[in-house]
């Protein structure tokens, strides 16, 4: 048959249950046949000794650029969204993507955060990183109730984003812990009139009462039993801290009840974020997150603060600037693994990398060309090594769990829980007929994230070829920097 042939791999395809050697079929940018023997096309990857399996979709993925796709595409992922945050607006980013080409499919949700910021503040910058640690000065938005006319406003935007394709709505909760319940009631309602998820950072992450993890989730159950809105919990690990136990048994058994909640982890215990984020300020951060400032550690410079008042002056002079946070202390402390692997493992939870933009030393974004990417660039680990890791550790090292479920909580779960808002999605995560053709072929042997701490900046290993609608993104391991395969990601315009 035409088209192109991937030879002889092991098909690794949780939709269809399939895991044995088989050929791929790929015309027209999709999935042609699945079996054994299907002859030579005009073009054929040999991919004998390697895994064949749908690529990875990412839910959580501050990143998107062309560098952050290319570190992406070596960890195996061909679909990478940012709906934690989203965007705004929303057709006018969507636009730029188009015409700038992208490596990767994107995507994004409805932000929230920006919505309120328009609505309480009067700033209407499009939303991006450094916008958001500007509009952190004036604090209004993060500590205020909205009044009335004030939510009308946020509901407004996001109405709008929604109507021009954005992926559900973005809820960064804790970085506007004064939002109040009957605002958040509100956007949820609004989410159920447009069936789309929301994705949640919940409002609070301290092991202690009041305004603790446990109540976050509480209310966040609270949402979706009283809208019906599908509440996506974004990263589960670092929103729970020290007291994932306590919160994967509250979840669970809100979703045992049938609530439409769903969850994401990042195999990481250190988290990342922007200085300026409210739960830095409060002035019993130490008791109530079990960690001392010296757990905060600026990106570019790998300083760790001292005490609280350094911390305030740093977080004066520069908001925006990006810090690591290390919660889990997973190399020494058997319980924190434990801990891990409870969100990691949660039952039909995703993989999600919350993957962050690259960072010069000078705090500005990195959207350069260059590849290999400069070496002074710094994010955190997860922006290049996630799913990788993930593949690597829990399946490979420690068989946790099978391969299959590996793939499928890294490619056909993200999927599904989008599918449903997002017809677009019906058609990722899968190998079967008429799929589309994003795929990776990896050496399940030698695959490997390679980036740490103090080297961020270092691609995995083991992934030989990734195809982003048929069209290769990397082959024999080597990637094709003039690649722009990437497709949009969307709602139908117009919503419901």
């Amino acid at each position: 048959m035409g088209g192109l042939i991937i030879k002889g791999g092991r098909v690794v395809d949780p939709a269809s249950g399939m895991d044995s050697i088989a050929d791929v079929a790929i015309e027209n940018g999709r999935i042609a046949a699945v079996g054994p023997d299907l002859g030579e096309g005009e073009r054929v990857i040999d991919a004998a000794g390697l895994v064949v399996a749908p690529g990875f979709i990412d839910l959580h993925a501050h990143g998107q650029s062309i560098p952050a796709d290319r570190m992406q595409a070596f960890d195996g992922v061909t679909t990478t969204l940012d709906l934690e945050a989203g965007v705004m607006p929303v057709a006018s980013w969507y636009r730029r993507q188009a015409e700038q080409g992208r490596v990767l499919n994107y995507g994004a949700s409805t932000n929230w955060a920006f919505a309120r910021i328009a609505s309480m503040v009067g700033t209407n910058e499009e939303s991006s990183l450094e916008a958001f640690g500007r509009a952190m000065r004036d604090r209004r938005w993060i500590e205020n109730v909205a009044t009335e006319g004030e939510v009308q406003g946020i509901l407004d935007r996001i109405d709008e984003g929604l109507r021009e394709g954005g992926i559900g709505i973005g809820i960064l909760n804790a970085y506007a812990p004064g939002a109040g319940v009957q605002e958040l009631t509100s956007v949820c309602q609004l989410a159920k009139r447009h069936e789309v998820p929301t994705f949640t950072h919940v409002a609070y992450m301290s092991r202690i009462d009041p305004e603790s993890a446990a109540e976050a989730y509480i209310r966040l159950i609270g949402y979706a039993g009283a809208t019906g809105a599908h509440m996506h919990i974004c990263h589960f690990n670092s929103s729970s801290k020290t007291d994932i136990a306590r919160c994967y048994e509250i979840v669970r058994k809100a979703q045992q009840q049938g609530l439409p909640i769903t969850v994401e982890a990042y195999p990481y215990g250190t988290g990342s974020t922007v200085l300026a984020a409210a739960f830095f300020s409060d002035p019993l951060f130490e008791a109530r997150n079990g960690t001392n400032y010296d757990s905060v550690q600026r990106v570019t410079d790998g300083h760790r603060f001292r005490d609280r008042t350094e911390l305030l002056a740093a977080q004066a002079e520069d908001p925006s600037t990006m810090v690591l946070w290390h919660v889990l202390d997973t190399e020494n402390n058997s319980h924190h693994r434990d801990l891990l692997d409870m969100a990691v493992l949660f039952p039909e939870g995703a993989i999600a990398s919350d993957a962050m933009p690259w960072s010069m030393p000078d705090g500005s974004t990195y959207t350069g060309e260059s590849w290999p990417l400069p070496a002074e660039a710094t994010s955190h680990p997860r922006s290049a090594g996630c799913f990788t890791r993930f593949l690597r550790h829990w399946v490979r090292e420690r068989e946790a769990i099978p391969l299959i479920e590996g793939i499928r909580k890294c490619a056909l779960i993200p999927a599904q829980i989008l599918e449903a808002s997002t017809p677009a999605m019906a058609g990722k995560g899968r190998l079967t007929p008429g799929a589309d053709a994003d795929v990776v072929v990896f050496d399940y042997a030698t695959l490997t994230d390679r980036a740490e701490f103090t080297a961020m900046n270092r691609p995995a290993e083991g992934v030989r070829h990734l195809l982003v609608s048929g069209e290769p993104v990397i082959a024999d391991g080597v990637l094709d920097t003039a690649a722009r395969p990437g497709r949009p990601v969307r709602r139908p315009a117009g919503g419901r």
